[in-house]
């Protein structure tokens, strides 16, 4: 006697009854990008379909997305003038804190959550304050905490910082709790490898090094334990939600961490990953929405919660019909 598997393949009825994964509209954060100026839309050369957005571009798609069901965003600020600190992240007259007070005064459902980082702010392009040929994890801690209440008082509902400082969420969540605003949770960038899947974002960001390159503070792509033991870490100091990045090639991780901790487990499926697919459905190479839903049910498959992507108004529209 064998155990005859296709009994619960036999139609699409009861495929859909035990299936294990489902994704959901519910289940993605959609990135966007907010630059200086008004009419701007500036598509990205190696991100087809995603743009630089002025903010009363930005307020048009914000609609769309609200429209499609999905709940919530992340928001990348560029400004238009970068200096050594990236002041523009510490103002709250600066390209974040004017777009936050604008998305939730329209859209006040609308989840904001906020990178926070300085690579986007600075004219070095690095994540914080330099010291010599690296960042300065301390001093960058004190001008993070800054940042933090900007987006906080202007009307973040979560904050994500990216800039893989150590203790950078105790400090975080001290700053935000001494300040009244306990109840604002945090998105740990907990295992964040230094990725050449990141290229193509840096196009959009505008927030390649102007030397070197960020191996220093990011994670080594080859390390597994220190990977589960940098999430579990962010997870003592106080993060509400881990998050893995980049994805597709760190399955693994995903899993590893989502049987360590009860904490929702986010992936980012990044701008390269993106961007391979893109490519891939121009070459006519892939069935290109098959290969994307497959790739976000891969994600899910792993352990992840939630999912920041690229693809989440393509995914929304396929799962909305």
């Amino acid at each position: 006697m064998f155990k005859r598997y296709r009994r619960l393949r036999i139609n699409s009825a009861v495929r859909d009854m035990v299936r294990e994964n489902k994704l959901s509209v519910e289940d993605f954060i959609y990135p966007l990008f907010v630059v200086e100026g008004n009419g701007v839309r500036k598509e990205i050369g190696s991100m087809p379909g995603v743009f630089q957005l002025s903010l009363d571009e930005l307020l048009k798609e914000c609609e769309e997305v609200v429209n499609l069901g999905i709940k919530s965003i992340l928001l990348f600020g560029i400004p238009g003038l970068k200096d050594s600190v990236g002041s523009d992240a510490l103002s709250d007259e600066g390209i974040i804190a004017r777009s936050l007070r604008a998305i939730k005064e329209k859209f006040p459902k609308l989840v904001v959550i906020t990178d926070l980082c300085f690579c986007e702010y600075t004219d070095h392009g690095h994540c914080g304050i330099l010291d010599h040929e690296t960042v300065d994890n301390d001093a960058t801690l004190e001008i993070s905490a800054k940042q933090a209440l900007v987006h906080a008082r202007n009307g973040a509902d979560m904050i994500a910082p990216s800039g893989m400082m150590d203790g950078i969420i105790k400090t975080l969540r001290e700053t935000l709790d001494e300040n009244g605003f306990e109840n604002l949770p945090i998105m740990a960038y907990s295992t964040k490898f230094a990725s050449a899947y990141y290229g193509p974002f840096r196009d959009v960001a505008e927030s390649a090094p102007s030397f070197g390159d960020r191996r220093s503070y990011q994670m080594d792509p080859a390390n597994r334990l220190e990977a589960i033991g940098e999430s579990l870490e962010d997870e003592a100091q106080g993060a509400d939600i881990l998050m893995v990045k980049p994805a597709l090639a760190y399955l693994d991780i995903i899993r590893d961490l989502k049987d360590r901790t009860l904490l929702p487990v986010c992936a980012y499926n990044v701008s390269g990953e993106y961007a391979l697919l893109k490519a891939g459905a121009k070459a006519g190479v892939i069935d290109y929405e098959r290969v994307m839903m497959e790739t976000m049910v891969g994600f899910k498959r792993a352990g992840a919660d939630l999912i920041i992507s690229y693809h989440a108004k393509e995914v929304a529209k396929i799962l909305n019909k």
